[in-house]
């Protein structure tokens, strides 16, 4: 789409107010080649009065609105709450729907139609963009995890001798999920380092984040049946960013015999807006190669299904890591073909998480465990040293990744600030 009123010259003679939020610049990273959803209550609105939204540009365009003034049949899925009716209609609504949107945003002869529905990004409110069913975090970046069994296995090797075999993850709470924009509270617990004689009970002393990307799951599945790799996108509708925020001692004290609870379950953000695995078709790569031959409900050699999605940290404004997804040792379909091989079920909203993103460099690594070395390396900041985070700390994770004819996919950001807990 060619530039048109928001070049400069064209601002210069035209006020601010009359500019068509529709005319963005060519290639703009929230241009019709992306159109993530979410959901957001209008300023003049009460928040309980929710739409299904789509972002364009810096404007939110209200879907069911414009689906219902031009007569669209997807305006059942469209006026809704959440985003949780269009999540089940499947590949073919999903696919037939965005064809619509692009349309609606695209084609002059819509614009006086559509133009009512649009709001100002700053304006509105937005909100958690789905009913989270099950959430499942799994642990797929070699990198990582090499990191932490180093730190904390010296004497072994660092990757246990399942982990090349299958995509290692743990069920967590789904209740906690938080939109970005929440507040994170300090959590207490138990912890006991080591010198310790006897735990004690308090805040987290050693709170941390997870660079991660989620999954949302639209399609369900039958209990008893496994999704195979071949029907991960027939399942999955989309991905957001997303910070598993980990209490590291109360973690570390508490997950011996058994994996994470406390030290996670706590709060997840994700982002307000969620990415259709449509828009990120271009973005689509091969994982690193695979050093341990597969078993075949995890070959994914004829359809591999990685993403080249290039993340930015901050904390408090200051970028801390810029970790690369596409070097993911598992990725979004293996997970999905694991987390159902045994006849676990679907749900709609579902939502699994990769895991903390690490690279091969110092600056790619995904969490602060990892960023300093388990706070032997503070970081050095204008806001003071972090070996990890101090009440008012804000964590904000940013990514884009390649689009359509050398454009840019922008995807939603998910921002969270730490405050004391009670």
């Amino acid at each position: 789409m060619a530039p048109a009123a928001t070049s400069e010259s064209a601002s210069e003679h035209t006020p601010l107010d009359r500019l068509d939020p529709l005319d963005l610049p060519e290639g703009h990273p929230f241009g019709p080649h992306n159109l993530p959803y979410g959901v957001f209550s209008p300023a003049s609105s009460d928040e309980a009065e929710r739409r299904v939204g789509v972002r364009i540009g810096d404007h939110v365009l209200d879907a069911g609105g414009a689906a219902a003034a031009l007569g669209s049949p997807h305006a059942p899925v469209l006026a809704r709450p959440t985003l949780n009716s269009l999540l089940a209609s499947g590949r073919t609504t999903w696919s037939d729907v965005r064809r619509a949107l692009t349309s609606w945003v695209t084609d002059p002869a819509h614009r006086e139609l559509v133009r009512p529905f649009l709001h100002p990004l700053s304006s509105v409110t937005l909100h958690l963009p789905f009913e989270v069913a099950d959430y499942v975090d799994f642990y797929a970046s070699e990198n990582h995890a090499s990191n932490l069994g180093r730190l904390f296995r010296p004497d072994e090797e660092p990757l246990k001798p399942n982990w090349k075999h299958l995509p290692v993850g743990y069920h967590g709470r789904s209740g906690t999920v938080v939109v970005s924009g929440t507040d994170v509270v300090r959590p207490s617990g138990q912890r006991k380092a080591p010198a310790d004689p006897a735990p004690v009970f308090g805040p987290s002393v050693r709170l941390d984040i997870e660079t991660e990307v989620g999954f949302v799951v639209g399609v369900p599945s039958r209990q008893g049946t496994p999704v195979p790799l071949a029907s991960y996108r027939d399942h999955v509708f989309g991905l957001c960013l997303l910070n598993d925020w980990s209490a590291r001692d109360i973690q570390g004290w508490e997950a011996v015999p058994l994996g994470p609870h406390l030290g996670k379950s706590f709060a997840t953000s994700i982002s307000a807006w969620i990415t259709p695995l449509e828009a990120l078709d271009a973005a689509r790569v091969s994982p690193p190669e695979r050093t341990v031959p597969l078993l075949p409900y995890l070959d994914d050699s004829s359809e591999p299904a990685g993403y080249d999605l290039r993340i930015t940290v901050t904390l408090n404004g200051q970028v801390i890591s810029e970790p690369p997804f596409s070097g993911m040792y598992w990725t979004g379909a293996q997970m999905l073909a694991h987390m159902t091989v045994n006849g676990a079920s679907l749900r709609t909203g579902d939502l699994y998480g990769s895991g903390t993103i690490s690279g091969t460099e110092d600056n790619e690594r995904g969490s602060l465990i990892e960023i300093t070395w388990n706070g032997q390396q503070p970081l050095d900041l204008p806001t003071g040293k972090r070996g990890f985070l101090e009440d008012g700390d804000v964590i904000t994770l940013s990514a884009w990744a390649p689009g359509p004819d050398g454009t840019r996919i922008q995807l939603g950001e998910v921002t969270g600030r730490v405050v004391p807990g009670t």
